[in-house]
């Protein structure tokens, strides 16, 4: 029976478990998958609580998404619309505006709540 995890050794017989379940060729729908479902549901919530992950630099964030989508710097530029301020940007010198910030969101779908942080 599955159970909340609440200790160390709860979430690492757990993690084993799914390790288990991820070997075996499941079918959907079956208890096995539902088993694992709800497995990493459960895993997923004792890291959440236990391991959080910081959200990422708004820098760090940009670069690494234009990176993920292959785009370049000068590219960034013509996102922003400001090509001189792209190297500001990207070097700290200047913050993101606000306007800078929903073009980041909409075209690189960068969380704004990772924008908007202080760096």
């Amino acid at each position: 029976m599955l159970k909340p995890i609440k200790t160390e050794e709860q979430y690492n017989e757990a993690l084993a478990q799914v390790y288990e379940l991820m070997q075996k060729d499941i079918q959907p729908d079956s208890a096995e998958s539902d088993e694992l479902e709800i497995l990493s549901i459960l895993v997923r919530e004792f890291e959440t609580e236990h391991y959080p992950i910081p959200a990422p630099n708004p820098i760090d964030a940009i670069k690494f998404r234009l990176d993920q989508m292959g785009l370049s710097e000068k590219e960034l530029g013509e996102i922003l619309g400001y090509r001189s301020r792209k190297s500001e940007i990207l070097s700290g010198k200047r913050k993101l505006s606000l306007t800078m910030i929903r073009k980041l969101n909409t075209v690189l779908h960068i969380p704004a709540e990772v924008l908007i942080q202080a760096y």
